[in-house]
């Protein structure tokens, strides 16, 4: 069965009309224009040749009219007068409508065309009876004048245009029984046609159900040609690499969200069970304080899950309000009452746009890292910078540069980029966290990407360790005022 075979089956059991298929509604389409195109070609054709045959008569009746005006002015007028051809009616007549000359076949009493329709100043085209005349009809009439202006003259030759109404006969018959054979022949050829042009589309099409049937990856088929459907079949290709793609971390994602969840759930049982069977030896003390630690690193790993969601779904909310950086680097460095953080800002304020709630969670992570893993020193710096970054929107052309700079391990280069993935820790001295879940690089990543900015990592000048280098938008000071600012 085709592919239409299922729709014409349950049109036919609704009792509708079948709908016709991409190639039947090609092919009714083609079909009608091409019609349509040839009936008005043969329309245009029949016309054209009509008109040019007539003209052909006229110009040889006018011929033979200004030969006989030749004579007639020369007063050499012969009777009868010589004509070529059987079809042919020649008379002269002068102003009272009287024969004056005509030739062998002519009406000698009667002229051809009445007196009265005659136009003594000019070249004139009539239809006359063709009973008038004595040939077949239809009989097309020139009119001529001639002779002086003592003695005016018209010569009036007739033709017959029967040749001309047999010719166009001719051509409309041919017509008429090529037409349909010409449609019929082209509609077979088109559907063939059709039919091989979409066969790659019917390709597509069991690839595709194909695919959908059975687990894993799979690839369409790419057609050959280098037109629209090979393009098609590229793109899909590539979408179909990118779901692969995006199942994959999917699935890692929940994979690794288990496991992270799994842990902290297990010590809560285990710390339960235990306490359950010493309950005599009990020490709830300590078994609280566990149970408090577990559900705190519990809750902190869900509400990351839960933001990275909502970071997922959410389009970019750029261009939110203005933040002043100076400030929000002071609040974040200020829950660490201790060294080892510094602050080093310029002078005068750092106005960014963004939503500073955001912003002061890509900072308290950041510093969370810092100190963790730091042997004794955390600088936060901002400033101006001239380094380019993505763009943002009208109107903001530079940046603030914000750093985050520590004397622990350092990363890998090698592992600089791999850390802003989720779920991901290293193996050597940086990744002593103390309940990490891995989240906290890949939440401040999407973060900053919302505002608008980027952010990199780098060695730390001038000692060992690491730097975290922020660059976001930049406004003028004066566009800095607000509510939102003073919400910091």
């Amino acid at each position: 069965m085709t592919a239409d075979g299922p729709a014409h089956t349950r049109a036919a059991r609704s009792g509708r009309m079948p709908v016709l298929g991409l190639r039947g509604r090609l092919m009714a389409i083609g079909v009608f224009g091409l019609t349509v195109g040839l009936a008005l070609g043969g329309v245009v054709l029949l016309g054209a040749l009509g008109f040019v045959l007539q003209r052909t008569v006229d110009t040889e009746a006018f011929r033979t009219a200004d030969a006989v005006a030749l004579l007639a002015a020369e007063d050499a007028l012969p009777d009868p007068l010589p004509v070529a051809g059987g079809q042919v009616r020649v008379q002269v007549v002068d102003g009272q409508g009287r024969i004056r000359a005509a030739s062998i076949d002519a009406d000698r009493l009667v002229p051809m065309v009445r007196p009265e329709r005659l136009d003594r100043a000019g070249r004139q085209r009539l239809e006359v009876p063709a009973e008038r005349v004595g040939l077949a009809g239809p009989v097309r009439v020139v009119a001529v004048p001639a002779g002086t202006p003592a003695d005016p003259l018209t010569v009036l030759v007739a033709r017959s245009m029967a040749d001309v109404r047999h010719s166009t006969h001719v051509v409309r018959t041919i017509l008429l029984v090529a037409f349909p054979l010409l449609v019929a022949v082209l509609a077979g050829v088109a559907w063939r046609t059709v039919g091989a042009t979409l066969r790659p589309v019917e390709a597509l099409r069991r690839g595709a159900e194909e695919i959908t049937g059975r687990a894993g990856t799979g690839r369409l088929p790419v057609p050959a040609s280098a037109d629209e459907i090979h393009r098609l079949a590229v793109t899909l290709n590539g979408m179909l690499d990118r779901l692969e793609s995006a199942r994959v971390r999917q699935r890692a994602f929940v994979s690794d969200a288990a496991h992270e969840l799994r842990s902290p759930l297990t010590n809560i049982r285990t710390e339960l069970e235990v306490a359950q069977r010493l309950a005599d030896r009990t020490d709830w003390t300590v078994v609280t304080a566990n149970l408090l630690a577990d559900t705190g690193r519990l809750s902190r790993l869900v509400d990351d899950l839960l933001l990275l969601a909502r970071l997922d779904e959410a389009p970019p909310a750029r261009g939110t309000g203005p933040v002043e950086l100076g400030a929000l680097l002071t609040e974040v460095a200020a829950r660490y009452p201790s060294p080892p953080v510094r602050v080093a800002l310029p002078p005068g304020p750092l106005w960014t746009i963004g939503t500073v709630e955001e912003l002061r969670r890509v900072l308290a992570n950041l510093v969370d890292n810092a100190v963790r893993h730091a042997y004794g020193s955390v600088v936060l710096a901002a400033g101006a910078t001239s380094t380019a970054g993505p763009t943002v929107g009208p109107g903001v052309g530079a940046y603030h540069l914000v750093t985050v700079t520590d004397d622990g391990p350092g990363i890998p280069l090698a592992d600089r980029e791999r850390v802003f993935d989720r779920f991901t820790r290293l193996d050597d001295g940086r990744a002593r966290d103390d309940g990490g879940a891995g989240l906290g690089l890949a939440i401040v990543r999407e973060l900053v990407r919302r505002a608008g900015g980027s952010i990199t990592l780098t060695d730390a000048p001038e000692q060992r360790g690491l730097r975290v280098c922020l660059l976001l938008p930049a406004l003028p000071a004066e566009d800095g005022r607000g509510p939102e600012a003073d919400g910091q």
